[in-house]
């Protein structure tokens, strides 16, 4: 337990940027989502325009610090892989 005023007021800020930080990982998993229900779909014109929408949200996650960028890299080069595939 928390004992000195400081120690407080940082669980306090924290339990605030959990809720932050985990709205905006869902928000990029459903973006994620509309990519790879498009691929199964196999529909190529939805793909590509999910992609479009995926990259700045997986880009904003790395700025805000809730992705490591390698993480992203990676997701969106096997999201193109398998969108480009998609033929």
């Amino acid at each position: 337990m928390a004992n000195t005023p400081q120690a407080k007021k940082r669980i306090r800020r924290n339990d605030r940027r959990a809720v932050v930080n985990k709205n905006r990982i869902s928000r990029i998993r459903t973006f994620v989502k509309k990519v790879e229900s498009a691929l199964a779909s196999g529909d190529k014109g939805a793909a590509q325009l999910a992609l479009r929408e995926v990259q700045p949200e997986l880009a904003r996650g790395v700025a805000k610090g809730v992705l490591h960028r390698n993480t992203a890299a990676r997701k969106f080069s096997r999201l193109t892989k398998a969108v480009s595939a998609l033929a």
